[in-house]
């Protein structure tokens, strides 16, 4: 089995379009095995009763935030080990920094394209 056939993901972000933007991307990279939540405390709790192997999250979201979400991840030893790549629209160095600072594999920017996505995710779990 390859790796885009085995690779699960948890898509987290609270703006419907968003999400269907990355899931139509992982779509389009051959990745069908993810999951979506819509904010950053459901899925902390189901990713603690349910890892997966990256998490895709937007910063931007009520309750928990992206940089929440990491670092509640990180505290877990369930969870501690799965990549996380952080999507904003606004990466300042304080959140760059904080994220690095929590163990953020990797950043994107918003907007982004599914062939810079894919870079993105294969900077973090290797080649598709």
């Amino acid at each position: 089995m390859s790796l885009k056939q085995s690779l699960q993901i948890m898509v987290v972000d609270d703006m419907a379009i968003s999400r269907a933007l990355i899931t139509n991307a992982l779509e389009e990279m051959g990745i069908m095995k993810y999951r979506v939540e819509n904010d950053g405390m459901t899925a902390l709790e189901k990713l603690a009763a349910h890892p997966c192997h990256l998490v895709i999250s937007d910063y931007n979201m009520p309750k928990l935030d992206g940089l929440g979400l990491l670092k509640g991840l990180r505290e877990y030893p369930t969870t501690k080990g799965i990549g996380f790549i952080l999507i904003t629209g606004n990466a300042t160095k304080e959140i760059v920094s904080t994220g690095q600072k929590y163990g953020m594999n990797n950043l994107i920017r918003k907007p982004f394209s599914t062939a810079q996505l894919q870079q993105c995710i294969e900077k973090v779990v290797g080649r598709l």
